[in-house]
């Protein structure tokens, strides 16, 4: 397996395609990651489940880690654990680029985000469909991205939740009236049909995980999506 390297990070005005790894082959994780940067995928979304906050479990920070030393792609780390300001360290020992954790886990929100920026990774704040855009705003000055979850988290492969679309264009008023630069990221449901809902809507990341990694070409994937 050869090392590849990805495209650099962009910033929150242009579009960014972050396949999830959850839907890759475990069997050849490095070779997986190789596919997706070949197809011209952005960023690597990895979403870290502990059983507890989902009722799922992934992998943790030695997966972060093997894709970190296979591949030079952006790590886009999802830390759907209940106490993410405890593993925090770990993830970023283990080379993630970006670190997001739930405004709903049990942790001093603002102190976890500190940390991360801190420890030199980019910060990012994620919410559940069900939680209303307001438990994240006292935030939205101290992070580099906001995830808008359009699935209940735990599970790839579930239906998008067109409901979310409203708070996106909300999200996008809140950062223009307050002059902030964070990404907008959706996580769930995202194909080329849902993924041009939610550009409309303002979002400009989007992590797809069966869509890209599971399409009969990853490439023609990628670019539906990007230009959805």
């Amino acid at each position: 397996m050869v090392r590849i390297t990805s495209v650099i990070p962009k910033t929150y005005q242009d579009r960014v395609i972050a396949p999830s790894l959850l839907a890759a082959d475990f069997s050849c994780v490095g070779d997986e990651v190789s596919r997706a940067i070949l197809a011209g995928a952005d960023w690597l979304h990895m979403d870290v489940m502990d059983g507890h906050f989902v009722d799922n479990i992934s992998f943790g920070p030695a997966m972060v880690q093997t894709v970190h030393e296979s591949n030079d792609i952006y790590l886009d780390v999802h830390l759907m654990i209940s106490r993410p300001d405890h593993y925090l360290p770990r993830f970023v020992a283990a080379g993630a680029d970006m670190i997001t954790v739930h405004v709903e886990a049990e942790h001093d929100v603002a102190e976890t985000l500190r940390r991360i920026r801190e420890a030199g990774c980019e910060a990012g704040l994620a919410l559940n469909p069900a939680t209303p855009l307001g438990a994240v705003e006292p935030f939205l000055d101290q992070i580099d991205l906001l995830l808008c979850m359009t699935v209940v988290p735990g599970f790839g492969g579930q239906a998008f939740m067109s409901e979310v679309l409203e708070k996106i264009t909300d999200a996008v008023k809140i950062r223009a009236a307050k002059n902030l630069t964070f990404h907008i990221e959706v996580d769930g449901g995202i194909d080329a049909i849902t993924a041009a809902r939610c550009f409309s809507a303002g979002a400009n990341v989007m992590v797809a995980g069966s869509s890209t990694f599971r399409a009969p070409s990853m490439v023609d994937a990628v670019i539906a999506i990007r230009n959805a």
